[in-house]
């Protein structure tokens, strides 16, 4: 071959490597939302699946992720208590779809099952808005594993805080029967008793039931000024509440995150009113700046998780960037990074800010919503709001 021919092999060998590359940069990178679309959250996961794909089309629109590359959100269903389904779900955004990251999972039970059978094996990293076991923080996840709620070892301290600060001293709880039920029991009752209350009955209550009666004998018998209620909002929650108040056993409830939801108040209607509760949530100007940016989506920005599942579905996209590509190791590697300090402090709506800093090779620091702050992989600081129901509404009473 002569020195010419050399040179123009070479030469178009090097434009279709540049093709190539700007070609894969422009392409879209698949990103599951793995939430349940069925089951006993279905009536909340809207609202989080239109708030990860918020911050999705926030970064879409600015042109600056890679060299113009796309996130397309691929939705797949955990129904949040079947861990077979779940996993085949998130098998087939791995096998099928070929996913760079996972917005999700949402319940502790099907989250740690994909975490263990598909997201690690794969090298996949997930970032719960909604997964609160305390188990989280102790799978064995190769720092694959996020989230963007914080452990319910802490929402068991928050929900003392708020009882003891009325005085209840004596309650019963009955939770849902599964990882995230177990654990949340297990650090609530501990903190509560640890401040000097009494737990009268801890108590596990199986989803999908049409009767809970004989459940809630068994509360009533043991007593307690207040039932403490940690089940989710469209199940076996909403069905002890049901029977408690038909038969007059309880008649203040306190909550649990999973069980914040309008359907609560369209389901139990006035019985309802002076319960209280807590659930993860933050105050300040990345929240109100969301509250902007989601209603102009027609998304309400007050429903459980929609803030987390923002943050967590901004946090993959700016990991992306500061990975330079869609490797899934090097999105793990980057994600603390653009999470936590130092940084230009980023806040809902400034993604487009963000993939900027980070592409002139400068550092973020993503608030977002919740004031996030991730203190190592899997595990999140956070804070919490109190509220009341008032006249058939969640009001806030404070940020804890």
């Amino acid at each position: 071959m002569s020195n010419f021919r050399k040179i123009f092999a070479a030469s178009v060998a090097g434009a279709a490597l540049l093709a190539a590359g700007a070609a894969s940069a422009q392409e879209e990178i698949n990103v599951g939302i793995i939430l349940g679309f069925t089951g006993p959250l279905e009536s909340i996961t809207p609202g989080m699946a239109a708030s990860a794909e918020l911050a999705f089309n926030e970064v879409n629109e600015s042109g600056l992720l890679l060299d113009g590359a796309t996130l397309k959100p691929v939705r797949a269903d955990s129904t949040c208590i079947d861990n077979a389904a779940a996993t085949a779900a998130a098998e087939r955004l791995v096998t099928t779809d070929n996913v760079a990251a996972i917005m999700g999972a949402d319940c502790s039970g099907v989250t740690i099952g994909i975490a263990n059978g598909v997201a690690v094996p794969n090298g996949l990293v997930m970032v719960s808005p909604s997964a609160t076991s305390p188990a989280l923080s102790t799978i064995e996840d190769n720092d694959y594993f996020f989230r963007t709620a914080p452990s319910d070892a802490r929402q068991g301290e928050v929900l003392t805080e708020v009882l003891t600060s009325q005085d209840i001293t004596s309650v019963a709880v009955s939770y849902t029967n599964n990882d995230y039920g177990k654990g949340f029991s297990d650090a609530f009752v501990a903190a509560f008793e640890a401040a000097g209350g009494s737990v009268t009955i801890a108590a596990p209550h199986d989803d999908g039931k049409g009767d809970y009666s004989a459940e809630v004998g068994a509360l009533a018998a043991a007593g307690g000024d207040v039932l403490v209620v940690l089940g989710y909002v469209d199940q076996g929650g909403v069905g002890i509440i049901r029977s408690a108040v038909d038969t007059g056993a309880f008649d203040r409830f306190a909550l649990g995150d999973g069980m914040y939801g309008q359907s609560l108040i369209d389901a139990i209607g006035d019985d309802l009113e002076g319960t209280i509760g807590v659930l993860p949530g933050a105050e300040g100007e990345g929240s109100e700046m969301f509250a902007t940016i989601a209603g102009e989506a027609d998304i309400d920005p007050t429903s459980s998780y929609t803030g987390e599942s923002y943050d967590a579905g901004a946090l993959i996209a700016l990991a992306i960037q500061k990975a330079g590509s869609a490797d899934r190791t090097a999105i793990r590697d980057a994600l603390l990074e653009v999470a936590n300090g130092p940084g230009e402090p980023i806040l809902p709506g400034e993604l487009a800010k963000g993939l900027q800093i980070l592409k002139d090779g400068g550092d973020v620091d993503y608030v977002g919503v919740t004031n996030v702050e991730l203190i190592g992989p899997g595990e999140a600081a956070g804070t919490y709001r109190e509220y009341v129901v008032e006249g058939g509404e969640f009001k806030t009473v404070g940020y804890r």
